[in-house]
């Protein structure tokens, strides 16, 4: 059979006018439009983000209006979030305040930052804050937070809120009334915390953690253990926040990991299909991120883009914890994650530039 005449010309361009007419497009031609832009690695300071924070105590209130007072980490590249999956916010609770009961499909956790005298209630579950807990909030949990004490609390929210919605999944209920009800004091922690040991009465089949709160000095003890005996080249001592039921992560969609850095070390680089916002729990170091050296002193929190090569560094003279949220889970779940060493330069990259852009390097 003889190939037809190719289009071209204005019999083209009437072809794909008909098509369009029908929302129907000849991919081979291409789009056209500007590609979707990239995220950006970006560092945001404590000492800059803890008075705003403090100071949006003067402009809103925790109640049925504004549920929440928080102030979202957002790089460059994005109009909202932190990365394409995950948001991370920080909230503010002053003493007195409480923040109203809800519930949403949006699974979310709390790294309790500064403060004392303030708690959590999950499904019933009275929690306990302080500072280097961590507190899981599953999908469609009832959860209200009060401070009682006599000081700010601040935390960091780790929510996969832009999966949610691209997903077309996103559902929220306001409970009747303010709080709801408390059945227990730390109940998950007095079932689940021994980890290897759970209830014999009770089947774990929820698709999250049934330990809603990890306590900092179990956290601190575990790295120490580890750094005693192992450690890894990229991470050094990293341990994954886990489900006791399962060993497996703590939620579907996210994960959280606690990472300790030795004194000197320089970690290898490497970069992976995942993205992590960290926050710098103590110490001070940098991080170098596809050639841009971060900085970082404690309380500083920055991001790390998916497949962008990165490597972490502490002082010589200090110990340094990092607290990361990731989105690890969703890509290994659906077959995607991939992890590939930085193998020049005895992997460790060229630093080019600093942070903020423009630095010389």
């Amino acid at each position: 059979m003889p190939l037809l005449d190719r289009l071209s010309g204005e019999a083209l361009k009437q072809y794909v006018d008909a098509a369009d007419s029908i929302r129907l497009f000849p991919l081979w031609l291409g789009r056209g439009g500007e590609a979707p832009p990239e995220i950006e690695p970006f560092l945001w300071r404590w000492s800059e983000v803890q008075p705003l924070v403090l100071k949006s105590g003067e402009a809103v209130t925790p109640d049925r209006d504004v549920e929440r007072r928080i102030m979202g980490l957002t790089p460059p590249g994005l109009e909202r979030g932190s990365t394409h999956t995950l948001v991370a916010n920080l909230q503010l609770l002053l003493p007195g305040e409480t923040a109203p009961a809800h519930r949403h499909t949006p699974t979310a956790l709390r790294w309790i930052l500064t403060g004392t005298g303030a708690y959590t209630t999950v499904e019933g579950d009275k929690l306990w804050m302080e500072p280097g807990d961590l507190i899981l909030t599953p999908s469609w949990t009832w959860h209200d937070h009060a401070n009682v004490g006599n000081e700010p609390m601040i935390w960091l929210d780790g929510l996969d809120v832009p999966l949610v919605k691209f997903l077309k999944a996103n559902f929220y209920e306001a409970f009747p009334e303010d709080q709801h009800p408390v059945t227990g004091v730390g109940e998950s922690m007095a079932k689940y915390a021994s980890g290897a040991l759970r209830p014999a009465w009770e089947d774990q089949e929820v698709p999250y953690s049934p330990l809603w709160h990890y306590k900092w000095d179990r956290t601190y003890d575990a790295l120490k253990n580890l750094a005693e005996v192992s450690s890894s080249p990229f991470d050094d001592v990293a341990m994954e926040y886990s489900d006791p039921a399962t060993g497996g992560p703590v939620l579907r969609t996210m994960t959280c990991w606690i990472q300790l850095l030795r004194p000197g070390v320089q970690t290898r680089a490497h970069r992976h299909t995942s993205s992590k916002v960290y926050q710098v729990f103590r110490g001070e170091g940098y991080s170098v991120i596809d050639g841009q050296r971060f900085d970082w002193t404690e309380g500083d929190f920055f991001v790390v883009p998916s497949w962008a090569w990165h490597e972490h560094a502490s002082s010589a003279e200090t110990e340094s914890v990092l607290f990361s949220i990731q989105d690890t889970p969703i890509m290994k779940s659906l077959a995607l994650y991939r992890e590939e060493p930085y193998t020049e330069h005895a992997g460790h990259q060229p630093v080019t530039s600093h942070f903020p852009a423009g630095k010389p390097a």
